[in-house]
C-alpha cells in the first residue's frame, strides 16, 4: 500500500513458487541458519511487493522500516540473529539506502505455520 512518500507491505512470508521450503519453530524443527535464509527470502518478497506499487526499485530512497516475526521454540532468543538475513539482503540489494530500524520479534505461530515473517516500509524518491 502507498500513502504519499512511503510504501508499506503487508507481512511476507518466505514463499518459493507458491510453497513454503519449511515449516514449524525456529529453535525446534528450524534451525536459525535455515531461518536466517528464509528471512532473506522475506525480504525479497517484500521487495518484489514494493516493485508491484512503484514500478521500479529505483524509486526507493531509503528503507525505513523492516518488522520481523520469528516463530520461536519456548526458549529461542535468537530472534534479532534470524532477521539479520532480511536485513542483509536489503543492504546487498539496495546498499546504503537498505539500512533501516528494526524490530525482530518472538510468536508462537504465524500463518500456514511459517518459521518467518517480514514487513518493510520504504520511502520514495520524487513523490
Amino acid at each position: 500500500m502507498r500513502s504519499g512518500a512511503y510504501v508499506f507491505t503487508a507481512g511476507q512470508l518466505p514463499m518459493v513458487d507458491g510453497a513454503l521450503p519449511m515449516s514449524g519453530k525456529v529453535g525446534g524443527e528450524v534451525t536459525p541458519e535455515e531461518a536466517k535464509e528464509l528471512a532473506r527470502i522475506c525480504a525479497l518478497n517484500a521487495l518484489a511487493a514494493v516493485k508491484s506499487v512503484t514500478g521500479d526499485l529505483d524509486r526507493v530512497a531509503r528503507v525505513v522500516k523492516v518488522v520481523g516475526f520469528v516463530a520461536s521454540a519456548p526458549d529461542f532468543t535468537g530472534q534479532p540473529a534470524v532477521l539479520n538475513g532480511a536485513s542483509e539482503l536489503l543492504g546487498e540489494v539496495l546498499g546504503d539506502k537498505g539500512v533501516h530500524a528494526r524490530s525482530a520479534v518472538g510468536v508462537a505461530v504465524l500463518p500456514m505455520d511459517a518459521p518467518v515473517e517480514v514487513e518493510i516500509q520504504v520511502e520514495l524518491t520524487g513523490s
